[in-house]
């Protein structure tokens, strides 16, 4: 289990990098069809949909391409 937060530890620390000195790759991210978006007043509801589905599609793929 302790290799797991490792290998969790360094994705995030990777997609933390990728975030500070690349932020224009990620901005696809809520903003596809089927994200939602709610805005009144001083009130704001986000709901990414589409994107995690995206999301955990690729990350799907991913281990099971690196399992095998």
């Amino acid at each position: 289990m302790s290799r797991w937060f490792i290998v969790a530890g360094c994705i995030l620390l990777v997609i933390g990098v990728l975030m500070h000195f690349a932020p224009g790759l990620f901005t696809w991210f809520g903003r596809l069809p089927g994200d939602i978006r709610f805005e009144s007043g001083r009130s704001r509801v986000f709901i990414p949909i589409t994107s995690m589905i995206v999301i955990s599609v690729v990350l799907s793929l991913l281990l099971n391409l690196f399992r095998r």
